[in-house]
């Protein structure tokens, strides 16, 4: 029944931001027309936690080794929030040029990616 997911970020600067996934993230994308990038994701899941309010949604991209993985991102002039250390993960916030931020996170718990 279902396809895929599609998800949107909303930026100030989405051309800076687009350019961000693909230059620096080398993520791969397509032109859906005029310079609307859509972006192929690594393996994605979801996960739904109790809040305060609704229509609240973060994007955390994981990784196997977070220090590895931002060293290697700091190489490309990428800024990150100071890494935190939780018992389900180890994590940062990277900047996006737009203003905005993503997550990172070096999951120590059962993840579906990878899974069939």
């Amino acid at each position: 029944m279902l396809t895929g997911a599609h998800i949107m970020l909303y930026s100030k600067d989405a051309d800076a931001d687009r350019a961000f996934f693909r230059d620096v993230l080398e993520l791969r994308s397509l032109d859906a027309g005029g310079g609307w990038l859509i972006f192929q994701l690594p393996a994605t899941e979801a996960a739904f936690h109790p809040g305060e309010r609704n229509d609240v949604h973060e994007l955390y991209f994981t990784c196997d080794d977070l220090e590895q993985t931002m060293a290697a991102l700091r190489k490309k002039q990428v800024r990150f929030s100071p890494m935190k250390k939780e018992q389900w993960g180890d994590l940062t916030q990277i900047a996006l040029p737009g203003g905005g931020t993503i997550g990172l996170y070096q999951p120590r718990h059962p993840t579906m990616t990878g899974r069939s």
